[in-house]
């Protein structure tokens, strides 16, 4: 009976033992820190207190909180920080590792709360847009005038929408799109997409080599397809019909400024005698004259009156009178 007595009072001294040292090991610890395996974070700046859940002492849980782990330069960026860089940190702000009891994940992915939208989204988007507009039947091909940046959107954004429009450029053959982005109904940023156009285009190429003053026709040139950094002019027509104004080569391009309508003759030579003429309320009144210049029909040219020997203007008529202009 007196042994067993004895062998139950050791045990409950061992136990009680064993559980002061529990007790004294846990008072030991003055922070206690548990880490999750990942967050997200507002701020480029992780700190301790955003990223663990810290307990203990009023004073070292307030200090610890603040104690900053690294920088994150863009949303969508992770980084990993393992316990050896949280127990560093501590240790530099003058709390050891002795003090600190870690719980949770060994290591902690974090990253930066926010939406990055991709320079190539807006590139697409535009080219999209383009193909609807008032372009896509004269635009054979689009080329991309400049690089654009992708849109790093900052914290938690919801109902984001984009929104394209055609905005007026200053270079002729391009085509701006700028792209708004809106959050809940609100503008929150833009992109500007550029585009060089090339457009469907015709051209005339001489066949043979055409001298000065002769007639354009098929049977001296040909229609080709071709295409053009500018679009092709509204009024563009055949050239059929118009003459040289000066010698074509083989196989060269054909101009609107190379070619001009074929003139009408000559009606009234230089030096030539000529009536002028005015038919005014059913009343002719005419007098002689002498050309000073060749003239066609409905060309104005100088005409010496005979009688005053005053110079006057006068525009030729087809039937070789000329009329004075007043």
């Amino acid at each position: 009976m007196g042994g067993r007595t004895i062998s139950i009072i050791i045990a409950a001294c061992l136990l009680a033992s064993a559980g002061g040292e529990a007790e004294v090991a846990e008072k030991d610890y003055g922070l206690r820190i548990h880490l999750p395996r990942e967050i997200a974070i507002e701020s480029n700046v992780p700190s301790l207190g955003q990223i663990g859940i810290i307990c203990g002492e009023e004073s070292l849980v307030a200090k610890a909180s603040k104690i900053v782990l690294g920088r994150i330069s863009v949303p969508g960026q992770e980084v990993t920080i393992d316990r050896m860089v949280v127990l560093s940190r501590l240790a530099c702000s003058g709390i050891p590792a002795s003090k600190v009891r870690l719980t949770g994940a060994k290591e902690i992915k974090v990253r930066r709360q926010g939406q990055i939208i991709r320079g190539d989204e807006f590139i697409e988007l535009a080219r999209s847009f383009l193909g609807k507009s008032a372009f896509a039947g004269l635009v054979c091909r689009t080329e991309l005038a400049r690089v654009v940046k992708d849109l790093i959107l900052e914290g938690t954004r919801k109902d984001i929408k984009l929104f394209p429009r055609l905005i007026k450029s200053s270079v002729p053959n391009q085509a701006k799109i700028q792209i708004a982005v809106l959050s809940n109904g609100k503008e929150i940023g833009t992109r500007d997409v550029s585009f060089r156009l090339k457009f469907n285009s015709r051209r005339v190429v001489t066949l043979v080599d055409i001298p000065a003053g002769a007639v354009i026709s098929p049977e001296n040139v040909k229609i080709e397809k071709h295409v053009s950094d500018y679009p092709e002019p509204a009024n563009w027509t055949l050239p059929y019909g118009l003459v040289a104004k000066r010698r074509l080569p083989a196989k060269s391009v054909v101009r609107s400024s190379m070619v001009e309508p074929v003139k009408p003759p000559v009606v009234v030579k230089r030096n030539q005698n000529v009536v002028i003429q005015i038919d005014m309320y059913g009343l002719v009144i005419t007098a002689m004259g002498k050309t000073m210049q060749d003239g066609r029909a409905g060309e104005y040219i100088r005409v010496r009156n005979v009688d005053s020997q005053r110079i006057i203007l006068a525009k030729v008529s087809e039937n070789g009178t000329v009329e004075p202009v007043f």
